[in-house]
Formats: C-alpha cells, structure tokens, sequence
C-alpha cells in the first residue's frame, strides 16, 4: 500500500514539476517547451518510472551505469534516455550496448572519455550520439567537469575530432548539497558564450543543463534548457547498502 501511495504521489508530484518550469520558463520570455524536465529516477524502482511513462513523461535519466543498464530493458523502447555525471571510460560500451535509445550523455569532462564514446558508438554501429560538456563551475574538487578555462578546448575536440558525437552544449552539477548559485549559472551561461562564439555554433541550438530539485526555477530563469529532477518527483533517494 505505502508503495503504491508513493507511484501516485511521483505521478502528481510531476504534473507540479512541469508546470513550475513551464512558469519559469514563461518568466524567461521563452515557451515551455523550450525546457526539457528530465526525471531521474536514481536509485528507485522500474514501476515508479513506469508510473510516470504511462502518464506521459519520456525523459529520464540515470546516474549509475549498472543500474542504468538493469532499468532500461525494462521500459519502453521510445523513451529518451539521459545519462548523468561522470561517465568512466571502462564502462561506455557496456552502456551504449544495453540502453540503444540512450538521447544523450551529460558528462564530457575530459578529451578520454569523449574519444572511447566515439569509438563506441562507432563500433556498434549507432547513430551519432548527442553529448554535453561538463563544467565544474563550483571549482570543488569533489566535482567532475572541466575548468571552465578549458570548455571552448573540449567542446572543439568533441565537434571536430568525434564525428559520432554530437555537440549540443554544456551541463554543470551544483555544489556539494546539490543546490547551486546563480554564479554557478552565470559561468556556465559565460561559457556558452565563449563556445558559441569560438565553434560558430548558433546560440538556440545550444543546450544548458543546468538546475536540479533545489534550484531549477532559477536555472530556467537564467536561461537553462534542461533540469534534472529527481527528489522532487520521486522522494528521498534510498540507499540500502549505505548506512547514514
């Protein structure tokens, strides 16, 4: 009973979400459809997901290749997949071989991982995969991402150098509870600037994943084009093997 209760709670606690980002996205002088909301459903089952494919939502995205892998199998084939944060090179092919409708790879941070993601999806004959960069614009040593004096270098390898790659801009992770500042989003909207500029890359076409639970009204309004939301849909994260 306490499970089912939560799936319909995650259900209706979408509905609140997409129309916050919708009135975000109005304040920012662009339509909602503009702003991608994507649903992470780390470390919750298939069913709440599924709750949420049923009622309409095809944006999700995860965190752990292992349990990525595990999940997407098991849900239907159209839904646009996201993976999040730092990808580790020994760990691509697994991925884009268990998830063939991955949309996206939020976390390029390094000239690495970008060529193992190239090679892969070149061997397995996909077709070419959108990335963004990951910056580190908190400049916390705990967070993957590149330094944002480097992002024009990368993002020009990733055009330039990954022809199975497609560039589609930049993507930060907050500070250390998740929530980041509007500084936060000013570097990383400074950065789209700079990469803009330098590969000639129109500035509509250009993604920013930026804003979370905590934070994604304020990133809309600062010109986000994707948010990540998690605990706001789907509850507490819940670690079972991790003690508090």
């Amino acid at each position: 009973m306490a499970a089912a209760a939560a799936e319909g709670a995650a259900a209706t606690a979408l509905r609140a979400v997409l129309g916050r980002a919708a009135r975000a996205a109005e304040r920012s002088g662009r339509a909602a459809e503009a702003v991608r909301v994507v649903a992470v459903g780390k470390t919750k089952p298939v069913s709440m997901l599924r709750e949420l494919y049923d009622a309409g939502h095809r944006c999700f995205g995860e965190n752990y290749v292992q349990e990525f892998v595990t999940k997407a199998p098991q849900l239907p084939e159209d839904i646009r997949w996201h993976f999040i944060g730092h990808l580790q090179s020994n760990k691509v092919k697994s991925l884009l071989a268990a998830v063939p409708n991955l949309h996206m790879v939020e976390g390029v941070d390094n000239v690495k991982i970008a060529n193992h993601l190239d090679r892969a999806v070149s061997s397995l004959g996909r077709d070419p995969l959108k990335v963004l960069v990951q910056v580190n614009t908190s400049g916390e040593e705990s967070k993957s991402g590149i330094d944002p004096s480097r992002c024009v270098e990368l993002a020009k390898h990733v055009k330039v150098a990954c022809p199975h790659l497609i560039f589609s801009g930049l993507m930060t992770i907050g500070m250390k509870d998740y929530s980041s500042t509007p500084e936060n989003f000013r570097a990383l909207v400074n950065c789209k600037l700079e990469v803009c500029k330098a590969i000639d890359m129109p500035a509509e076409q250009f993604e920013l994943s930026m804003g979370m639970s905590g934070d994604f009204e304020q990133a809309i309004e600062m010109g986000s084009t994707s948010v990540r939301i998690g605990s706001t849909i789907f509850g507490p994260r819940e670690y079972p093997n991790k003690k508090n």
